[in-house]
């Protein structure tokens, strides 16, 4: 969680102001200052002698010393300055200030006057509808008008929940004073699941992942990736998923992925034949998985843990299962393009040498392990990424001499916090007010009855209702935010159809991240595109063929929690039903690409080649899913229909003499003809 993905895991990509002057130096200054409060809180250090903070002053505190900067890093609209602050910037930054300092100050008085029963006090409830107001412009700001437009009808839902006209919607409703108190001082809303996740354990890992960047972690990760796989078919493509892939475990940031590891990999894959849009795509594609891939994911996997009121550590490992299947179905597309194109690799003597690159970086791997040894063994993942950090810095202090840091790598260490720490408590906070707003109501629970009504109890239908929602909502919200209103809305309806709770939230996780690749939004495509200097569009396309596996996962482990390690026994299940998936995916990626080891080129078996791909591409689907209860079906009967289409798709083939010379390829790939897709 490195960079702005946590979120700029999610976000739509804007612009941010870098500060000077004394603006630095306040930012600078509230940073080292989240730190210590948040490092005093999780190892009770008590600096605040004979006084102990309550978890809402501390959330207020950190609030007070990190979202008014909101309004100084980003910029009102296009059209405004980057270089200079504006007079209305400053003066919402000091209405952000002095609201988050007030409310601070007076939330223990309101809860012991009762204010769920009498009220906040009217000061109380000033400050409150200052920072309501400034928290949607700050969403606005960091998200854009579709974010903007996505929360704030929800946010004043309960100001009229009673109206018939809402239907399924109709629920409790408020007062404005009702509404501003739940908003700002319940445990439901600003201070509720979305920013306790922050200050409880996303803190920590975003210390860490950006103190992990800032040694240098993603050069060792990008020579590691060359080192390893660097010569095969299509190097420089299968380097980019390879290293993307490390980096995303360490920083759960999409952008900043794409960014570190496609300046090397993109330039590189356009020098191997591939063309700009399909570099772009596969760069995409392979930063995208940095939100599912642990130990560090993203933002959202943190407020899952809250969601299920469980350790992040098993939402991480929930998760391995997964993303080990997006980055090898990723994998064997890319070495089908490249087998089909006749793409080679790199030469050996252009590449770092493995035990150099190690010999240069081994403590990165040190510090990982004993992050996962305490997130995963001694159970401790708040304190995890603090003591991962205080090693990672002493090593490298004591072992990386060009790279030790100096007091001005320290500022600009606590500068990035901020800006990062900033972005995501603003985004968080306001996203806390779409949960306040449907726990306020009471409506959770009707419309949980009202889908399954819809769905008429069928749970494959209200999963595929679930998957678009999360799609099109995707494509408006973060990752996070849809996440959000989807867990509240619909995951109730699934579990009580009896589907496991990780699983279904696991499902709209995945769901509502997809449009970091799919149009129109696609952040990750669209920012791989820029990097290839290719068209935005066509990289976006060329993304959702390239990840295409990411789409049918979701289903996948909902058939067969095993997948996300749940259940009794899970490892033996899991084993057996990877190993199916695995194969199927093969047959699958084949279909997709139009190469299929000992089959060849299929572009040999003329004008039977659409055919025998199709019949490859369903019988990988059926090869690989899980047999489930939910559609009816055993595993034994999709393995014999998915079996029948493969065997029928490699006679065919066989017959239309596809072990004959193949054609003539266009290396080049400047015009990728359609079986290239």
């Amino acid at each position: 969680m490195s960079h702005s993905d946590m979120p700029a895991v999610d976000e739509e990509g804007t612009r941010v102001r870098k500060l000077s002057g004394y603006w630095r130096t306040l930012i600078i200054a509230a940073s080292i200052a989240s730190v210590l409060v948040c490092v005093n809180q999780q190892f009770t250090l008590r600096f605040f002698v004979g006084y102990t903070l309550l978890d809402t002053e501390y959330i207020y505190l950190l609030i007070v010393f990190l979202f008014p900067f909101t309004f100084l890093l980003y910029p009102s609209s296009k059209r405004a300055a980057t270089e200079a602050i504006s007079l209305m910037d400053i003066g919402l930054f000091i209405a952000a200030l002095g609201s988050s300092i007030w409310l601070m100050l007076h939330v223990r008085q309101s809860a012991s006057l009762g204010w769920d029963f009498v009220g906040g006090p009217p000061s109380v409830l000033v400050a409150g509808g200052i920072l309501w107001a400034l928290l949607l412009e700050a969403l606005r700001r960091i998200g854009g008008w579709s974010m903007f437009w996505c929360i704030l009808p929800f946010s004043v839902y309960p100001l009229f929940a009673s109206w018939e006209w809402l239907g399924p919607f109709q629920g409790v409703q408020s007062s404005l004073p009702q509404a501003i108190s739940y908003h700002v001082l319940s445990a439901e809303s600003v201070l509720g699941v979305t920013v306790r996740a922050f200050v409880d354990v996303v803190i920590g890992f975003l210390i860490f992942g950006t103190a992990l960047t800032m040694t240098g972690a993603g050069t060792f990760f990008v020579n590691l990736a060359f080192a390893v796989c660097g010569t095969f078919r299509g190097g420089a493509a299968k380097v980019a998923i390879f290293a993307s892939g490390l980096l995303g475990m360490m920083s759960g940031s999409i952008v900043s992925n794409v960014i570190t590891s496609g300046a090397v990999t993109i330039p590189l894959m356009k020098r191997g034949g591939f063309s700009s849009a399909r570099a772009g795509a596969i760069e995409s594609c392979a930063a995208t998985g940095a939100v599912l891939a642990p130990p560090v994911m993203g933002a959202t996997a943190f407020v899952i843990a809250e969601f299920l009121n469980v350790s992040y550590a098993e939402v991480a490992l929930a998760a391995a299962i997964p993303a080990l299947l997006y980055y090898l179905g990723l994998f064997m597309q890319v070495d089908a393009y490249a087998a089909r194109l006749g793409l080679s690799g790199i030469p050996r003597s252009e590449l770092p040498k493995f035990r150099d690159t190690l010999k240069d970086g081994w403590y990165y791997l040190l510090v990982v392990a004993l992050l996962l040894v305490i997130m995963l063994y001694l159970k401790r993942e708040s304190h995890a990424p603090f003591y991962a950090t205080v090693l990672l810095i002493a090593l490298n202090q004591i072992f990386n001499r060009r790279g030790r840091w100096d007091g001005k790598r320290v500022l600009a260490f606590f500068e990035e916090l901020g800006r990062v720490f900033t972005e995501l408590v603003a985004i968080l906070a306001g996203c806390g007010l779409l949960v306040g707003a449907f726990v306020m109501t009471g409506v959770v629970a009707s419309i949980a009855n009202d889908l399954l009504k819809i769905a008429d109890g069928n749970t494959l239908s209200l999963l595929i209702m679930c998957a678009v929602t999360s799609m099109i909502l995707g494509l408006g919200l973060t990752t996070t935010a849809c996440y959000i209103f989807l867990a509240l809305l619909i995951a109730p309806a699934l579990e009580k159809l009896g589907l496991n709770a990780m699983a279904v939230h696991m499902f709209i996780f995945y769901w509502g991240m997809l449009s970091a690749i799919t149009p129109p939004v696609a952040i990750a495509s669209f920012a791989a595109a820029g990097v290839a200097n290719a068209s935005p569009m066509k990289t976006g396309l060329y993304s959702m063929t390239m990840g295409s596996i990411i789409y049918f996962i979701p289903f996948f482990f909902v058939f067969d929690p095993s997948l996300l390690l749940q259940g009794e026994a899970p490892y033996g299940a899991a084993l057996i039903s990877l190993s199916f998936i695995v194969l199927g995916v093969f047959f699958l990626c084949g279909g997709l690409q139009g190469y299929v080891a000992w089959l060849g080129d299929l572009r040999r078996a003329g004008a039977l080649e659409w055919p025998v791909r199709a019949l490859l591409m369903g019988g990988g689907i059926l090869i690989a899913t899980p047999g489930s209860e939910v559609i009816g079906v055993t595993k034994v009967t999709l393995l014999a229909f998915g079996g029948g289409l493969v065997v029928a798709a490699i006679v065919i083939a066989k017959f239309a003499h596809l072990w004959a010379a193949p054609h003539s390829r266009d290396k080049t790939d400047r015009v990728p003809t359609p079986g290239q897709i």
